[in-house]
């Protein structure tokens, strides 16, 4: 028996609408998207740059790196 490969996906689309909308009616709130960037901005931009050099590390790379100025 072949599976669709989109067909996981889809089940997992459909999980994530449930449980939104579980979630809304159990606090009785209505939807609230955060936003495209919001995997982007809930990181903490110095662990990802630590996290980014150590991978580099890992990969042969030797790293100096400045933090960004604020102006």
């Amino acid at each position: 028996m072949r599976i669709d490969p989109a067909k996981p996906a889809l089940v997992a689309v459909e999980h994530s609408i449930l449980v939104a909308t579980s979630h809304m009616l159990d606090r009785d709130q209505p939807y609230h998207d955060l936003g495209a960037d919001y995997f982007a901005r809930r990181n903490d931009p110095a662990r990802r740059a630590r996290r980014l050099i150590s991978q580099l590390e890992t990969l042969g790379y030797t790293i100096t790196a400045k933090p960004p100025t604020t102006t």
